[in-house]
Protein backbone atom coordinates (compact mmCIF):
# COMPACT_ATOMS: atom_id res chain seq x y z
CA UNK A 1 0.00 0.00 0.00
CA UNK A 2 1.40 3.78 -0.74
CA UNK A 3 0.94 5.46 2.14
CA UNK A 4 1.84 9.78 2.13
CA UNK A 5 5.16 9.63 3.84
CA UNK A 6 6.19 8.04 0.00
CA UNK A 7 5.20 11.59 -1.02
CA UNK A 8 7.15 13.33 1.85
CA UNK A 9 9.92 10.97 0.62
CA UNK A 10 9.51 12.06 -3.04
CA UNK A 11 8.28 15.31 -2.94
CA UNK A 12 9.34 17.61 0.25
CA UNK A 13 12.57 19.33 0.40
CA UNK A 14 15.84 17.78 -0.33
CA UNK A 15 19.29 19.77 -0.85
CA UNK A 16 20.87 16.63 -2.83
CA UNK A 17 19.75 17.13 -6.36
CA UNK A 18 21.90 16.96 -8.76
CA UNK A 19 20.62 19.21 -11.78
CA UNK A 20 22.56 22.56 -13.06
CA UNK A 21 21.45 25.24 -14.70
CA UNK A 22 23.98 26.67 -16.53
CA UNK A 23 24.59 28.44 -19.63
CA UNK A 24 25.88 26.55 -22.92
CA UNK A 25 28.34 28.35 -25.60
CA UNK A 26 28.06 26.10 -28.74
CA UNK A 27 30.74 28.28 -31.01
CA UNK A 28 33.75 30.23 -30.69
CA UNK A 29 32.82 34.06 -29.55
CA UNK A 30 34.92 36.81 -30.42
CA UNK A 31 36.26 38.46 -27.06
CA UNK A 32 33.99 40.51 -24.97
CA UNK A 33 34.05 43.52 -23.00
CA UNK A 34 33.98 43.54 -19.10
CA UNK A 35 30.53 45.35 -19.28
CA UNK A 36 29.13 42.04 -21.96
CA UNK A 37 30.18 39.93 -20.14
CA UNK A 38 29.04 41.65 -16.52
CA UNK A 39 25.49 42.41 -18.41
CA UNK A 40 25.35 38.52 -19.98
CA UNK A 41 25.51 37.26 -16.48
CA UNK A 42 22.61 39.98 -14.89
CA UNK A 43 20.40 38.60 -17.91
CA UNK A 44 20.90 35.28 -17.25
CA UNK A 45 20.90 35.45 -13.73
CA UNK A 46 17.09 37.27 -13.96
CA UNK A 47 15.72 35.72 -16.65
CA UNK A 48 16.71 32.34 -16.99
CA UNK A 49 17.69 31.62 -13.42
CA UNK A 50 14.96 33.37 -11.63
CA UNK A 51 12.07 34.14 -13.69
CA UNK A 52 11.97 31.16 -15.99
CA UNK A 53 12.76 28.44 -13.38
CA UNK A 54 12.39 29.86 -10.04
CA UNK A 55 8.57 28.51 -9.30
CA UNK A 56 7.62 32.47 -7.79
CA UNK A 57 10.11 34.61 -8.18
CA UNK A 58 7.86 37.73 -7.31
CA UNK A 59 6.18 36.00 -4.29
CA UNK A 60 8.08 38.79 -1.82
CA UNK A 61 8.57 41.36 -4.49
CA UNK A 62 6.54 42.72 -7.45
CA UNK A 63 8.18 42.73 -10.77
CA UNK A 64 8.84 46.39 -11.47
CA UNK A 65 10.86 46.15 -8.25
CA UNK A 66 13.29 43.41 -9.62
CA UNK A 67 13.41 45.82 -13.12
CA UNK A 68 14.24 49.22 -11.14
CA UNK A 69 17.08 47.17 -9.75
CA UNK A 70 18.42 45.42 -12.82
CA UNK A 71 17.98 48.57 -14.66
CA UNK A 72 20.45 50.47 -11.94
CA UNK A 73 22.58 47.92 -11.85
CA UNK A 74 22.72 48.06 -15.51
CA UNK A 75 24.01 51.81 -15.68
CA UNK A 76 27.13 51.11 -13.38
CA UNK A 77 28.19 48.01 -15.54
CA UNK A 78 31.20 49.93 -17.30
CA UNK A 79 32.36 51.68 -13.83
CA UNK A 80 31.75 49.37 -10.73
CA UNK A 81 34.62 46.89 -9.28
CA UNK A 82 34.60 43.36 -9.51
CA UNK A 83 33.09 43.55 -6.02
CA UNK A 84 30.49 45.83 -6.16
CA UNK A 85 28.80 44.06 -9.18
CA UNK A 86 29.19 40.70 -7.53
CA UNK A 87 27.06 42.33 -4.57
CA UNK A 88 24.71 44.32 -7.01
CA UNK A 89 23.91 40.16 -8.31
CA UNK A 90 23.35 38.99 -4.42
CA UNK A 91 21.01 42.02 -3.69
CA UNK A 92 19.06 41.14 -6.57
CA UNK A 93 18.61 37.58 -5.71
CA UNK A 94 17.90 38.45 -2.49
CA UNK A 95 14.38 40.33 -3.77
CA UNK A 96 13.02 36.72 -4.38
CA UNK A 97 12.85 36.45 0.08
CA UNK A 98 13.52 32.54 -0.39
CA UNK A 99 16.11 31.13 1.72
CA UNK A 100 16.91 28.48 -0.42
CA UNK A 101 17.53 30.55 -3.40
CA UNK A 102 21.46 32.39 -2.47
CA UNK A 103 24.49 33.25 -5.06
CA UNK A 104 27.62 32.25 -3.64
CA UNK A 105 30.01 35.08 -4.66
CA UNK A 106 32.77 34.30 -1.85
CA UNK A 107 34.67 31.63 -4.64
CA UNK A 108 34.87 34.65 -7.00
CA UNK A 109 35.50 37.43 -4.25
CA UNK A 110 38.34 38.68 -2.35
CA UNK A 111 37.00 40.10 0.55
CA UNK A 112 38.16 42.07 3.13
CA UNK A 113 37.66 41.55 7.12
CA UNK A 114 37.10 43.22 10.43
CA UNK A 115 38.88 41.13 12.54
CA UNK A 116 35.96 39.70 15.01
CA UNK A 117 33.09 37.51 14.99
CA UNK A 118 29.74 37.21 17.10
CA UNK A 119 27.59 34.72 18.33
CA UNK A 120 24.36 35.36 19.62
CA UNK A 121 22.71 34.35 23.10
CA UNK A 122 19.35 34.74 24.00
CA UNK A 123 18.67 37.98 22.44
CA UNK A 124 21.63 39.69 23.15
CA UNK A 125 25.55 39.62 20.86
CA UNK A 126 28.49 38.61 22.02
CA UNK A 127 32.11 39.27 20.37
CA UNK A 128 33.00 35.64 20.17
CA UNK A 129 36.86 36.03 18.43
CA UNK A 130 39.12 39.41 18.82
CA UNK A 131 42.38 39.63 18.26
CA UNK A 132 44.62 39.14 20.97
CA UNK A 133 45.15 42.28 22.36
CA UNK A 134 41.49 42.56 23.13
CA UNK A 135 41.15 39.83 24.51
CA UNK A 136 39.54 40.88 28.00
CA UNK A 137 36.60 41.87 25.21
CA UNK A 138 35.82 38.75 24.52
CA UNK A 139 32.45 37.58 25.04
CA UNK A 140 31.42 41.35 26.08
CA UNK A 141 27.84 42.16 24.79
CA UNK A 142 28.33 44.24 21.60
CA UNK A 143 25.24 47.06 21.10
CA UNK A 144 26.08 48.80 18.01
CA UNK A 145 27.81 48.55 14.81
CA UNK A 146 29.19 51.56 12.70
CA UNK A 147 27.01 53.21 15.30
CA UNK A 148 24.02 51.70 14.96
CA UNK A 149 22.01 49.41 16.57
CA UNK A 150 22.20 45.81 16.20
CA UNK A 151 18.61 45.42 14.73
CA UNK A 152 19.13 48.22 11.97
CA UNK A 153 22.61 46.81 10.66
CA UNK A 154 21.25 43.12 10.38
CA UNK A 155 18.10 44.62 8.37
CA UNK A 156 20.66 46.56 6.13
CA UNK A 157 22.39 42.80 5.80
CA UNK A 158 18.63 41.67 4.93
CA UNK A 159 18.99 43.50 1.24
CA UNK A 160 21.50 41.03 0.26
CA UNK A 161 20.56 37.76 2.29
CA UNK A 162 17.62 35.92 0.83
CA UNK A 163 15.73 35.25 4.05
CA UNK A 164 11.97 34.49 3.91
CA UNK A 165 12.41 34.92 8.14
CA UNK A 166 14.34 36.72 10.57
CA UNK A 167 15.95 33.71 12.44
CA UNK A 168 17.83 32.59 8.87
CA UNK A 169 18.58 36.07 8.37
CA UNK A 170 20.27 36.69 11.72
CA UNK A 171 22.02 33.52 10.88
CA UNK A 172 23.06 34.90 7.50
CA UNK A 173 24.71 38.15 9.38
CA UNK A 174 26.77 36.67 11.95
CA UNK A 175 28.12 34.25 9.03
CA UNK A 176 29.15 37.60 7.06
CA UNK A 177 29.20 40.21 10.30
CA UNK A 178 33.14 41.05 9.59
CA UNK A 179 32.85 41.37 5.66
CA UNK A 180 34.13 45.20 5.42
CA UNK A 181 33.22 45.11 1.68
CA UNK A 182 29.28 45.14 2.83
CA UNK A 183 29.62 47.62 5.44
CA UNK A 184 30.96 49.33 2.66
CA UNK A 185 28.40 48.46 0.26
CA UNK A 186 25.39 49.21 2.29
CA UNK A 187 26.90 52.66 3.20
CA UNK A 188 27.28 51.75 6.58
CA UNK A 189 31.08 52.60 7.05
CA UNK A 190 33.13 55.04 4.41
CA UNK A 191 35.41 52.95 1.88
CA UNK A 192 38.43 52.29 3.71
CA UNK A 193 37.53 53.33 7.40
CA UNK A 194 37.34 51.50 10.30
CA UNK A 195 34.65 49.73 12.22
CA UNK A 196 32.86 51.12 15.26
CA UNK A 197 31.82 47.79 17.64
CA UNK A 198 30.18 49.46 20.61
CA UNK A 199 30.06 47.15 23.40
CA UNK A 200 27.69 47.66 26.49
CA UNK A 201 30.07 48.39 28.56
CA UNK A 202 30.40 51.85 27.12
CA UNK A 203 33.87 50.56 25.26
CA UNK A 204 34.12 50.86 21.71
CA UNK A 205 36.61 49.08 19.23
CA UNK A 206 37.76 50.41 15.75
CA UNK A 207 38.74 47.78 13.84
CA UNK A 208 40.40 48.28 10.21
CA UNK A 209 39.85 45.96 7.63
CA UNK A 210 42.12 44.23 6.56
CA UNK A 211 42.69 41.51 3.37
CA UNK A 212 41.72 37.78 3.98
CA UNK A 213 45.75 36.79 4.36
CA UNK A 214 46.31 38.94 6.77
CA UNK A 215 43.80 37.69 8.85
CA UNK A 216 45.10 34.04 8.51
CA UNK A 217 48.27 35.73 10.01
CA UNK A 218 46.61 37.73 13.39
CA UNK A 219 46.35 36.11 16.53
CA UNK A 220 42.81 35.69 17.61
CA UNK A 221 41.14 35.01 21.14
CA UNK A 222 38.02 32.89 20.55
CA UNK A 223 35.03 31.81 22.76
CA UNK A 224 36.10 28.15 22.46
CA UNK A 225 39.13 28.69 24.30
CA UNK A 226 37.31 30.47 27.16
CA UNK A 227 35.14 27.05 27.32
CA UNK A 228 35.20 25.03 30.76
CA UNK A 229 34.32 21.80 29.37
CA UNK A 230 32.18 20.54 25.93
CA UNK A 231 28.70 19.57 26.99
CA UNK A 232 27.55 15.68 26.78
CA UNK A 233 25.75 16.89 23.77
CA UNK A 234 27.66 19.18 21.66
CA UNK A 235 27.78 18.63 18.11
CA UNK A 236 29.30 15.30 17.03
CA UNK A 237 31.30 14.82 13.58
CA UNK A 238 28.81 12.29 13.04
CA UNK A 239 25.48 11.75 10.61
CA UNK A 240 23.66 10.56 14.14
CA UNK A 241 24.31 9.06 17.26
CA UNK A 242 22.61 8.29 20.59
CA UNK A 243 23.34 7.55 24.05
CA UNK A 244 21.58 7.32 27.58
CA UNK A 245 21.64 10.56 29.52
CA UNK A 246 20.71 9.30 32.48
CA UNK A 247 18.33 6.13 33.75
CA UNK A 248 15.22 8.08 32.45
CA UNK A 249 16.07 9.86 29.20
CA UNK A 250 17.96 8.83 25.97
CA UNK A 251 19.31 11.18 23.85
CA UNK A 252 19.56 11.11 19.62
CA UNK A 253 21.71 13.88 17.44
CA UNK A 254 20.61 13.53 13.84
CA UNK A 255 23.11 16.12 12.36
CA UNK A 256 22.71 16.27 8.69
CA UNK A 257 19.52 14.53 6.95
CA UNK A 258 21.83 11.77 5.43
CA UNK A 259 22.41 8.25 5.18
CA UNK A 260 25.85 6.85 6.68
CA UNK A 261 27.56 5.16 4.06
CA UNK A 262 28.80 2.76 7.71
CA UNK A 263 25.49 2.93 9.14
CA UNK A 264 22.28 2.64 6.97
CA UNK A 265 19.75 4.67 9.13
CA UNK A 266 17.44 1.52 9.20
CA UNK A 267 20.16 -0.29 11.54
CA UNK A 268 20.48 2.68 13.56
CA UNK A 269 16.89 2.70 14.42
CA UNK A 270 17.00 -1.01 15.15
CA UNK A 271 19.85 -0.38 17.46
CA UNK A 272 17.94 2.72 18.96
CA UNK A 273 14.76 0.10 19.48
CA UNK A 274 17.36 -2.31 21.16
CA UNK A 275 18.32 0.03 23.41
CA UNK A 276 15.11 1.45 24.72
CA UNK A 277 13.36 -1.99 24.92
CA UNK A 278 16.98 -2.75 27.25
CA UNK A 279 15.56 0.60 29.35
CA UNK A 280 13.01 2.10 31.48
CA UNK A 281 13.32 5.31 29.69
CA UNK A 282 10.88 8.23 30.21
CA UNK A 283 11.72 10.64 27.69
CA UNK A 284 13.60 10.75 23.92
CA UNK A 285 15.28 14.05 22.87
CA UNK A 286 16.22 13.64 19.21
CA UNK A 287 18.70 17.07 18.79
CA UNK A 288 17.83 19.21 15.08
CA UNK A 289 19.71 21.77 16.33
CA UNK A 290 22.84 21.19 14.40
CA UNK A 291 20.71 20.19 10.50
CA UNK A 292 20.98 21.78 7.97
CA UNK A 293 18.98 19.41 5.87
CA UNK A 294 19.19 17.21 3.33
CA UNK A 295 16.63 14.26 2.58
CA UNK A 296 13.48 14.53 4.92
CA UNK A 297 12.75 11.00 4.71
CA UNK A 298 15.87 9.56 5.57
CA UNK A 299 14.61 9.83 9.13
CA UNK A 300 11.60 7.97 8.52
CA UNK A 301 12.85 4.14 10.26
CA UNK A 302 13.73 6.19 13.39
CA UNK A 303 10.74 8.03 13.34
CA UNK A 304 8.74 5.05 12.96
CA UNK A 305 10.31 3.70 16.34
CA UNK A 306 9.87 6.77 18.27
CA UNK A 307 6.27 6.49 17.43
CA UNK A 308 5.88 3.07 18.55
CA UNK A 309 7.85 4.02 22.19
CA UNK A 310 5.34 7.19 22.52
CA UNK A 311 2.45 4.29 22.07
CA UNK A 312 4.21 2.82 25.18
CA UNK A 313 4.16 6.19 27.03
CA UNK A 314 7.44 7.78 26.16
CA UNK A 315 7.82 11.17 25.96
CA UNK A 316 9.64 12.49 22.27
CA UNK A 317 10.91 15.99 22.94
CA UNK A 318 12.66 17.70 19.60
CA UNK A 319 15.54 19.98 20.11
CA UNK A 320 15.38 22.73 17.32
CA UNK A 321 17.50 25.99 17.24
CA UNK A 322 18.55 28.69 14.28
CA UNK A 323 20.48 25.65 12.51
CA UNK A 324 17.21 23.70 12.09
CA UNK A 325 16.91 24.12 8.57
CA UNK A 326 15.22 22.97 5.26
CA UNK A 327 14.66 19.25 5.45
CA UNK A 328 15.51 19.03 9.09
CA UNK A 329 12.67 21.82 9.61
CA UNK A 330 10.61 19.01 7.98
CA UNK A 331 11.31 16.73 10.38
CA UNK A 332 10.91 19.08 13.55
CA UNK A 333 7.66 19.49 12.23
CA UNK A 334 6.36 15.65 11.65
CA UNK A 335 7.65 15.39 15.33
CA UNK A 336 4.57 17.97 16.25
CA UNK A 337 2.51 15.60 13.74
CA UNK A 338 3.52 12.58 16.15
CA UNK A 339 2.93 14.11 19.09
CA UNK A 340 6.06 15.05 20.12
CA UNK A 341 7.01 18.66 21.90
CA UNK A 342 9.78 20.49 20.36
CA UNK A 343 12.09 22.55 22.83
CA UNK A 344 15.23 25.24 22.09
CA UNK A 345 15.13 28.50 20.13
CA UNK A 346 13.29 29.37 16.44
CA UNK A 347 14.40 27.39 14.10
CA UNK A 348 16.08 28.83 10.79
CA UNK A 349 13.58 27.01 8.22
CA UNK A 350 10.20 28.35 7.98
CA UNK A 351 7.42 25.71 8.10
CA UNK A 352 6.32 26.35 4.61
CA UNK A 353 8.99 27.39 2.19
CA UNK A 354 10.93 27.40 -1.26
CA UNK A 355 13.05 24.05 -1.70
CA UNK A 356 14.16 21.12 -3.25
CA UNK A 357 17.14 23.23 -4.88
CA UNK A 358 19.00 23.00 -8.10
CA UNK A 359 22.30 24.13 -8.66
CA UNK A 360 23.68 27.13 -11.08
CA UNK A 361 26.71 28.83 -12.39
CA UNK A 362 26.66 31.77 -14.35
CA UNK A 363 27.81 31.92 -17.62
CA UNK A 364 30.82 34.63 -17.64
CA UNK A 365 32.27 34.92 -13.95
CA UNK A 366 31.22 31.44 -13.39
CA UNK A 367 29.56 32.31 -10.15
CA UNK A 368 27.53 29.26 -8.72
CA UNK A 369 24.26 29.56 -6.74
CA UNK A 370 21.32 27.21 -5.87
CA UNK A 371 17.31 28.30 -6.52
CA UNK A 372 14.31 26.65 -5.51
CA UNK A 373 12.61 24.08 -7.67
CA UNK A 374 8.94 23.93 -5.86
CA UNK A 375 6.92 25.52 -2.90
CA UNK A 376 6.84 22.62 0.11
CA UNK A 377 3.41 23.59 1.58
CA UNK A 378 3.05 21.81 4.96
CA UNK A 379 0.28 23.86 5.66
CA UNK A 380 -1.79 21.13 3.62
CA UNK A 381 0.52 18.12 4.31
CA UNK A 382 0.49 17.90 7.71
CA UNK A 383 -1.81 18.54 10.74
CA UNK A 384 1.12 20.34 13.04
CA UNK A 385 1.29 22.87 10.06
CA UNK A 386 -1.81 24.10 9.57
CA UNK A 387 -2.36 27.31 9.16
CA UNK A 388 1.61 28.52 10.04
CA UNK A 389 2.71 29.79 6.47
CA UNK A 390 5.91 31.20 5.50
CA UNK A 391 7.55 32.15 9.15
CA UNK A 392 10.25 30.61 11.03
CA UNK A 393 9.22 27.25 13.15
CA UNK A 394 9.16 28.26 17.09
CA UNK A 395 9.62 25.63 19.53
CA UNK A 396 7.09 24.79 21.74
CA UNK A 397 9.16 25.66 24.75
CA UNK A 398 11.48 28.30 24.43
CA UNK A 399 14.87 27.42 26.21
CA UNK A 400 17.21 29.85 24.65
CA UNK A 401 21.57 28.95 25.19
CA UNK A 402 22.78 31.46 27.50
CA UNK A 403 26.51 32.46 27.09
CA UNK A 404 27.14 31.88 31.18
CA UNK A 405 25.67 28.17 29.98
CA UNK A 406 28.41 28.64 27.32
CA UNK A 407 31.17 29.34 28.85
CA UNK A 408 30.51 26.53 31.83
CA UNK A 409 29.72 23.81 29.00
CA UNK A 410 26.60 23.24 29.73
CA UNK A 411 23.28 22.71 27.09
CA UNK A 412 20.93 24.94 28.83
CA UNK A 413 17.73 23.35 26.91
CA UNK A 414 18.96 19.60 28.30
CA UNK A 415 19.90 20.86 31.36
CA UNK A 416 16.49 22.67 31.81
CA UNK A 417 14.68 19.29 30.65
CA UNK A 418 16.52 17.27 32.28
CA UNK A 419 15.48 19.09 35.37
CA UNK A 420 11.99 19.34 34.69
CA UNK A 421 10.79 15.55 34.06
CA UNK A 422 6.61 16.59 33.86
CA UNK A 423 5.68 16.20 29.95
CA UNK A 424 5.83 19.76 28.26
CA UNK A 425 2.88 20.44 26.33
CA UNK A 426 2.79 21.59 22.77
CA UNK A 427 2.01 25.42 22.19
CA UNK A 428 -1.40 25.85 21.48
CA UNK A 429 -2.75 27.60 18.25
CA UNK A 430 -6.68 27.78 19.09
CA UNK A 431 -7.65 30.09 16.14
CA UNK A 432 -5.42 27.72 13.76
CA UNK A 433 -7.77 25.91 10.59
CA UNK A 434 -9.14 22.73 11.86
CA UNK A 435 -8.03 20.03 10.15
CA UNK A 436 -10.56 16.67 8.65
CA UNK A 437 -7.69 14.84 11.06
CA UNK A 438 -8.17 17.05 14.76
CA UNK A 439 -11.88 17.10 14.33
CA UNK A 440 -12.07 13.06 14.54
CA UNK A 441 -9.01 13.18 17.22
CA UNK A 442 -11.28 16.16 19.26
CA UNK A 443 -14.55 13.84 19.20
CA UNK A 444 -12.66 10.38 20.41
CA UNK A 445 -11.24 12.39 23.20
CA UNK A 446 -14.67 13.92 24.18
CA UNK A 447 -16.23 11.01 23.82
CA UNK A 448 -13.97 9.23 26.04
CA UNK A 449 -11.40 7.87 23.52
CA UNK A 450 -12.95 4.07 22.77
CA UNK A 451 -11.05 0.94 21.47
CA UNK A 452 -10.41 -0.43 18.30
CA UNK A 453 -8.84 -2.77 16.87
CA UNK A 454 -5.55 -1.61 14.85
CA UNK A 455 -3.66 -3.41 12.41
CA UNK A 456 -0.38 -3.23 10.90
CA UNK A 457 -1.56 -0.64 8.65
CA UNK A 458 -2.49 2.56 9.34
CA UNK A 459 -6.27 3.35 8.94
CA UNK A 460 -6.57 5.13 5.50
CA UNK A 461 -3.66 5.08 2.45
CA UNK A 462 -3.06 8.60 2.55
CA UNK A 463 -2.07 8.33 6.39
CA UNK A 464 1.54 8.64 7.19
CA UNK A 465 1.75 6.35 10.14
CA UNK A 466 3.25 8.29 12.64
CA UNK A 467 0.28 10.93 13.61
CA UNK A 468 -0.95 11.66 17.06
CA UNK A 469 -4.17 10.75 16.47
CA UNK A 470 -3.93 7.14 14.46
CA UNK A 471 -5.79 5.68 16.87
CA UNK A 472 -8.67 8.43 16.51
CA UNK A 473 -8.75 7.43 13.04
CA UNK A 474 -8.69 3.71 13.73
CA UNK A 475 -11.56 4.06 15.36
CA UNK A 476 -13.66 6.74 12.93
CA UNK A 477 -12.42 3.97 10.41
CA UNK A 478 -14.03 0.82 12.47
CA UNK A 479 -16.91 2.31 13.49
CA UNK A 480 -18.11 4.08 10.74
CA UNK A 481 -17.28 7.89 11.26
CA UNK A 482 -15.10 8.03 8.77
CA UNK A 483 -15.41 6.66 5.58
CA UNK A 484 -12.52 8.14 3.35
CA UNK A 485 -12.46 8.43 -0.36
CA UNK A 486 -12.92 5.98 -3.19
CA UNK A 487 -9.15 5.54 -3.53
CA UNK A 488 -9.17 4.97 0.33
CA UNK A 489 -7.64 8.12 1.05
CA UNK A 490 -8.97 10.48 4.11
CA UNK A 491 -7.08 13.65 3.19
CA UNK A 492 -6.22 14.34 7.04
CA UNK A 493 -4.54 17.58 7.36
CA UNK A 494 -7.44 18.94 4.87
CA UNK A 495 -9.09 21.70 6.45
CA UNK A 496 -12.75 20.85 7.94
CA UNK A 497 -15.83 22.29 6.54
CA UNK A 498 -19.49 22.82 8.19
CA UNK A 499 -20.79 20.49 6.49
CA UNK A 500 -18.09 17.86 7.02
CA UNK A 501 -17.92 18.88 10.58
CA UNK A 502 -21.57 17.96 10.39
CA UNK A 503 -21.57 14.78 8.94
CA UNK A 504 -18.66 13.55 11.30
CA UNK A 505 -21.22 14.42 14.44
CA UNK A 506 -23.78 12.65 13.34
CA UNK A 507 -22.02 9.19 12.60
CA UNK A 508 -20.71 9.16 15.86
CA UNK A 509 -23.48 10.06 17.68
CA UNK A 510 -24.93 7.39 16.03
CA UNK A 511 -21.80 5.02 16.44
CA UNK A 512 -21.88 5.75 20.27
CA UNK A 513 -25.79 5.47 20.58
CA UNK A 514 -26.35 9.28 21.04
CA UNK A 515 -30.22 10.47 20.39
CA UNK A 516 -29.83 13.94 19.41
CA UNK A 517 -32.55 16.33 20.87
CA UNK A 518 -35.60 17.29 18.91
CA UNK A 519 -34.98 21.34 18.41
CA UNK A 520 -36.54 23.09 21.06
CA UNK A 521 -39.16 26.09 19.57
CA UNK A 522 -36.84 29.12 19.06
CA UNK A 523 -33.35 27.76 20.40
CA UNK A 524 -31.42 27.41 17.39
CA UNK A 525 -33.22 29.46 14.74
CA UNK A 526 -32.94 28.40 11.12
CA UNK A 527 -29.61 27.61 9.21
CA UNK A 528 -27.31 30.32 8.48
CA UNK A 529 -27.61 31.87 4.77
CA UNK A 530 -24.17 30.28 4.39
CA UNK A 531 -24.57 26.82 5.65
CA UNK A 532 -27.59 26.97 3.64
CA UNK A 533 -26.32 26.79 0.60
CA UNK A 534 -24.21 23.54 1.08
CA UNK A 535 -24.69 20.41 0.19
CA UNK A 536 -26.07 17.63 2.68
CA UNK A 537 -28.34 19.33 3.77
CA UNK A 538 -30.62 16.82 5.47
CA UNK A 539 -27.78 15.94 7.79
CA UNK A 540 -26.81 19.99 8.45
CA UNK A 541 -30.70 20.26 9.12
CA UNK A 542 -30.42 17.16 11.65
CA UNK A 543 -27.21 18.31 13.49
CA UNK A 544 -28.42 21.82 13.48
CA UNK A 545 -31.31 21.35 15.36
CA UNK A 546 -30.24 19.57 17.69
CA UNK A 547 -27.71 22.79 18.65
CA UNK A 548 -24.55 21.15 17.90
CA UNK A 549 -22.72 23.59 15.23
CA UNK A 550 -22.88 26.82 17.48
CA UNK A 551 -19.34 27.71 18.60
CA UNK A 552 -18.13 30.42 19.85
CA UNK A 553 -18.00 33.37 17.11
CA UNK A 554 -18.44 31.71 14.16
CA UNK A 555 -18.25 32.18 10.57
CA UNK A 556 -20.19 29.80 8.15
CA UNK A 557 -18.64 31.13 5.36
CA UNK A 558 -15.38 30.22 6.52
CA UNK A 559 -14.03 27.04 7.87
CA UNK A 560 -13.39 26.02 11.77
CA UNK A 561 -10.80 26.95 14.29
CA UNK A 562 -9.32 24.34 16.32
CA UNK A 563 -11.25 25.99 19.52
CA UNK A 564 -14.62 25.97 17.76
CA UNK A 565 -14.07 22.27 16.80
CA UNK A 566 -13.00 21.36 20.71
CA UNK A 567 -16.24 23.33 21.46
CA UNK A 568 -18.47 21.07 18.89
CA UNK A 569 -17.22 17.76 20.27
CA UNK A 570 -17.83 18.84 23.89
CA UNK A 571 -21.22 19.54 22.99
CA UNK A 572 -21.67 16.50 21.47
CA UNK A 573 -19.96 14.58 24.57
CA UNK A 574 -22.49 16.14 26.85
CA UNK A 575 -25.73 14.87 25.00
CA UNK A 576 -24.37 11.44 25.96
CA UNK A 577 -23.92 11.62 29.84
Amino acid sequence: MRHAKDFLRRGAASLLAAAVLCAVSLAAEPEKSQAERRREDLEFLYQTVLVENHPNAFANAPESEFLALKKDIESRLETESDMEFLLDLQRLTSLVGDSHTTLSIGSAAAFRLYPFALVRRGENWHLSAVSSENEKLLCQEVTKLAGKPMAEVIDAFGTLFSSDNPIHLRRNFRQSCNVADIYEYLGLVEAGNPLAVTLKSGKTLSLAPVEMTAMDQTEFARLSDRLAKAPATAAADAYYFAKALDKRTYYIQYNTCQEAEDLPMADFAAAVAKDLASGDYHRVLLDLRNNGGGSDGVIWPLLEVLRREMDQGVNLVGLIGERTFSSALINAVEIQEMGGVLAGEPAGGSVCHFGAVRGFSLPNSGVRGQLSSKYIDLNTLLDAGAGRGVIALEPDVSIPQTMADTLAGRDTAVEWLLSHPENPAQRDYPDAPLTRGRFIAQLWEALGSPAAESGAEPPFADSFGIEWFLPALAWAKEAGVAKGAADGSFSAARPITWQEAAVFLSRAAEAMEISLPDPAAGRVGPLPAALAQSRGQDVLQKVWDAGLLQPSNPDYAKGLTRSQGAELAATLAKLSQ
